[in-house]
């Protein structure tokens, strides 16, 4: 496909300083045990951990990977989540939308000459669409995990909220390996159903181009009792442990952009459009 030159860059000059005074500093990130949005957090992960079985996965992949939907391009996808605040997220109450524009910023000053993660970091929640389309937020956003297998320690909230959660009290789904082989690699492990694995199977039906390190960055961006806490080694494969720095790389942006600083959307807009004409471009199937 042709991509057609912008000239110089326009939006480089409304580019957001992520540096500038009111980012938090990183330790004051996904706090989950106080602040003001503690109580809609841990309700949105209870519901999640109490209803998120193998069962309920496995028929989410059916309704769902199909994609059949609807159909609309990706840049009015991303900015139809100008309609979504995540219930999930304790560090901000503002739209996904701007979210999505502010890590993309972070990527692009960091790695300026990786222009697919820069497109990663702008549509990466973007399968939180199902949200708008009648689906839980509980399905839909927060840190994800694997499910058949037994529940490991560092998933948020994981002592209080699984505790009705009838995989663990099925002896085939609770044990360390549960119905996997060991170092099965992830790519056979069922994820709790969420926008990464629902954004990564529109990627894939859509036949779009971005390498194999972005798709991994998209399916397991919020997979944070792996990439940030090191458990489920015992499923990875080597291609896993490959990809892994990929994925925290990815995380620092994910996380660390998230400020009270809005971007310049109107600006941006053009270059960013530029990307997904190269890496997903036209009417998608959703």
């Amino acid at each position: 496909m042709r991509v057609v030159s912008l000239g110089p860059d326009p939006s480089l000059a409304y580019r957001p300083n992520l540096e500038k005074a009111g980012a938090k500093e990183k330790e004051e990130y996904r706090n989950f045990e106080t602040g003001s949005l503690i109580d809609r957090v841990f309700k949105t992960y209870n519901l999640m951990h109490t209803n998120q079985t193998l069962d309920f996965v496995k028929q989410k992949h059916s309704e769902w990977t199909g994609c059949t939907h609807t159909q609309m391009g990706m840049m009015d996808a991303i900015m139809s989540l100008d309609q979504l605040v995540d219930e999930s997220d304790p560090d901000v109450d503002f739209p996904n939308s701007f979210h999505a524009f502010q890590t993309a910023e972070g990527i692009r000053q960091a790695h300026p000459d990786k222009d697919w993660f820069q497109l990663v970091g702008l549509i990466h929640d973007v399968g939180k669409i199902m949200a708008l389309w009648d689906e839980p937020q509980w399905a839909v956003v927060g840190d994800t995990f694997p499910v058949g297998c037994r529940h490991q320690n560092s998933i948020v909230f994981r002592d209080t909220t699984f505790l009705d959660n009838p995989d663990e009290k099925n002896p085939s789904c609770n044990t360390e390996h549960g119905i996997y082989e060991p170092q099965c690699g992830l790519d056979s492990v069922f994820m709790s159903w969420g926008h990464d694995e629902y954004l990564y199977k529109v990627m894939k039906f859509n036949n779009c181009s971005i390498p194999e390190e972005g798709l991994y960055m998209i399916r397991f961006h919020s997979f944070y009792p792996w990439h940030s806490h090191g458990d489920y080694m015992h499923l990875c494969n080597d291609k896993d442990l490959r990809m892994l720095p990929w994925v925290q790389e990815f995380n620092k942006f994910d996380l660390y952009t998230k400020t009270s600083e809005m971007p310049d959307i109107d600006e941006l807009k053009p270059y960013y459009q530029s990307l997904i004409d190269k890496y997903c471009p036209g009417i998608l199937k959703w």
